[in-house]
């Protein structure tokens, strides 16, 4: 398969980041904020507004109104580990288990019901009695704790979310699944939180969150005909294919004229697939395209309602927000690094087979005539009535038209809602009677439930978010993605192939990337941070040593961690959890370790699922901590939450390698080397060997008293436990 061409504008290969700011301990040293650290631990409100009005992006802004009980004047930057508290937080199937932590931690009441948001639709094709039981179950707690509640069919949680008004400019909402970034496309932070976080929202109202780096996605030029929204993200996938923006909050910006080529709907789908692309969210402007599609909202649910008014999407609303709650990011706000795409540069794309990663222009596909035997228009990222249209144009053009011959074309709604105004057009049925088969509103084939996955062998494209190996169906597949009109034209022709309306001009994609500047304040801030050590709160070690255990790889997955085949037995003790944590990554993993030691390995460590036991298993092995040169960010979470310590250092990743590197085969090595975290004075100190031989230190961020108590109280769970008592 032929790669994607690139024109490469004039930059350095090697991003020139400021090293003169520091994060707390699981970021990198060389990102840094110009502010300190902390995790507020009164639960009481304050005023969130500054003196003056701060320096801060977008991101930062929304933070800091969602921030609870900062100091005076305090202005919340990247790095700035806070207590939040989220305007929404919505979880799907995962409502039960959220609830047994819930009631585990001793809760009983929602701490404000207006606050939650439930939705079933993950996996709504499922009738047997457990899934109906659970699903029963969630509807029960909703009624019971008066929380607004979404049935199984309704639509994917994500889109309900943003249709009926729950994630709204301006605000921080936060879901229970990875691609809560969507909000962030009606400029909305969302952000994903795992199932503690959840309960801990449930119980308290609140939870912690630490600020990402910031990434400026500078958009210019104006989308040519033929090319979506989706051609856009799966771009950005490919372009920026090295783990870019891993872990950073994104930011879309461009001139109004930019902006404008951009709607709503295909802002939605970019700021959903940024999940993909490794971000924690996906911001776009307040600007009069999300103006007037709130006004569209408004007017579709007035007269849904026949005249009656929307509890959150009125006109009212929509008019105070754009006059006097319109946020954007200060001119001299400072970002992490700054990516630059040529939107007049795109074509369509295609991302795979089985990797999001890999990004190629239509036309080559095409040319190569890939046969496919399934297509997918289903998912919270191309489902929308807009979707369904620029599919079902693909068959009007010629109404004869049916799907390929030993081609199955599945089609869902992304709600009922969206379904309903397909309907009202004409499109959903064009498509029905062109042979595509329905699927009730939920996520089904996107995630590997239900009906119509791939087999062996067979070669699927689909408008969906994910195509990694064996996520639709078997291992054996090969799953592309690209937007709905390109599925619905190669549903039509048996091979991937486009509609041939793209009338650009077919040149090479036109990209650059760039670190920003630190503000010259930013240097004294660091500085006089540096003068003071850390407290140390009662019952928090001051200072951590153990011996490094290498494993020298990179994107170590939590399969990896803790095998899958034991995630959901939920009777092994301890010690079994700690004879297999490595396993499938190292069988050998169990004999080489003991308690006590560091485990360090490489980047991206804990990618993957969000199971917890990843953490909890490095912890039945009485391991103090874990580094590495950076972490997996869900993995990150659940380690906090159950009380594991994660420290970043790429500089000790890179001196391991360079002194053992050239010893292959090894996957866990006892090094002989000392790492000592002296919290206090927020560094850490190398020695290569026994007492005597080489140290050297390196400075890390601080873990303020707020997360100290976190780990204090065991967890998150704990630490709720006690604010509730």
């Amino acid at each position: 398969m032929s790669s994607m061409r690139l024109l490469r504008l004039p930059t350095s290969t090697r991003l020139c980041l400021p090293r003169h700011r520091a994060f707390p301990p699981r970021l990198p040293t060389y990102f840094q904020p110009a502010t300190s650290f902390h995790l507020v631990r009164s639960l009481a409100t304050s005023s969130n507004v500054p003196a003056s009005s701060p320096v801060q992006n977008l991101t930062e802004q929304i933070v800091q109104n969602y921030a609870v009980n900062l100091p005076p004047g305090k202005a919340v930057h990247s790095g700035d580990y806070v207590t939040i508290r989220p305007h929404h937080c919505m979880t799907h199937d995962n409502s039960w288990p959220v609830a047994q932590k819930f009631f585990s931690i001793g809760a009983t009441a929602i701490h404000n019901p207006k606050q939650v948001v439930m939705t079933l639709d993950h996996d709504v094709q499922n009738s047997s009695e457990s899934n109906l039981r659970k699903y029963k179950n969630i509807e029960e707690l909703a009624k019971k704790q008066g929380v607004d509640f979404y049935p199984a069919g309704r639509g994917i949680g994500h889109q309900i979310m943003t249709e009926e008004g729950y994630a709204w400019p301006g605000t921080l909402t936060v879901a229970s699944d990875s691609h809560s970034n969507m909000y962030g496309g009606i400029s909305c932070l969302g952000t994903p939180i795992v199932r503690t976080d959840a309960a801990s929202i449930w119980a308290t109202g609140q939870t912690w969150w630490q600020i990402p780096p910031v990434a400026n996605v500078k958009l210019q030029g104006v989308l040519p005909k033929g090319v979506t929204g989706k051609d856009v993200i799966v771009a950005l996938c490919g372009l920026f294919n090295n783990d870019d923006v891993l872990n950073h909050a994104i930011e879309f910006t461009g001139s109004e004229e930019t902006l404008q080529s951009l709607p709503i709907d295909d802002r939605l789908a970019i700021a959903n697939m940024t999940t993909e692309w490794g971000a924690l969210s996906g911001l776009f402007p307040m600007d009069s395209v999300l103006k007037n599609w709130m006004l569209q909202k408004a007017r579709e649910h007035s007269a849904r309602l026949k005249g009656a008014t929307h509890s959150r999407l009125t006109n009212e609303k929509i008019a105070d927000l754009f006059e006097n709650k319109k946020l954007a990011a200060h001119p001299d706000a400072t970002y992490a690094k700054t990516l630059s795409l040529d939107l007049g540069t795109l074509s369509p794309h295609v991302a795979g087979p089985n990797s999001v990663k890999i990004a190629t222009p239509l036309h080559e596909l095409e040319a190569q005539k890939v046969a496919i035997q399934k297509a997918y228009l289903v998912s919270c990222t191309n489902s929308r009535a807009s979707d369904i249209a620029a599919a079902a144009a693909v068959f009007k053009a010629n109404p004869t038209a049916k799907i390929a011959d030993g081609v199955e074309f599945y089609i869902a709604a992304a709600s009922t809602l969206e379904q309903e105004v397909a309907t009202k057009a004409g499109d959903w049925d064009t498509l029905i009677n062109a042979g595509a088969k329905p699927l009730p509103a939920g996520c089904g084939p996107c995630i590997g439930l239900g009906t119509g996955l791939l087999k062996d062998g067979e070669v699927g494209i689909s408008a969906t978010n994910r195509n990694f190996k064996g996520r639709m169906g078997s291992r054996d597949a090969l799953a592309y993605l690209a937007s709905p009109e390109v599925v619905a034209a190669s549903a039509l022709n048996g091979y991937i192939s486009g509609p041939g309306n793209y009338t650009g001009p077919g040149a090479a994609v036109t990209r650059s990337q760039a670190a920003t500047p630190p503000s010259s304040s930013s240097g004294a801030a660091a500085t006089s941070e540096a003068q003071a050590e850390t407290e140390i709160l009662d019952g928090f070690p001051s200072k951590i040593t153990g011996e490094i255990v290498f494993c020298d790889a990179d994107n170590i997955n939590t399969d990896g961690i803790y095998p899958g085949k034991y995630t959901y037995q939920d009777n092994i003790p301890l010690s079994q959890m700690a004879e297999v944590c490595m396993e499938n990554y190292d069988p050998n993993f169990a004999t080489l370790t003991k308690a006590g030691d560091i485990l360090v390995s490489g980047f991206n460590f804990g990618t993957g699922s969000s199971r917890e036991q990843a953490a909890t298993a490095i912890l039945a092995r009485d391991m103090k901590m874990v580094v590495a040169g950076s972490f997996g960010n869900v993995f990150m979470r659940n380690s906090i939450n159950n009380a594991l310590i994660t420290v970043e250092v790429p500089k000790l990743i890179e001196r391991l390698r360079a002194t053992f590197g050239g010893e292959k085969g090894v996957a866990t090595r006892r090094t002989g080397w000392f790492l000592t975290w002296d919290v206090a004075r927020r560094c850490v100190i190398i020695r290569e060997g026994d007492e005597g031989a080489k140290e050297w230190t390196v400075p890390v961020g601080e873990l303020p008293p707020g997360v100290q108590e976190v780990f204090v109280k065991g967890g998150l769970e704990g630490w709720v436990k006690a604010k509730l008592q």
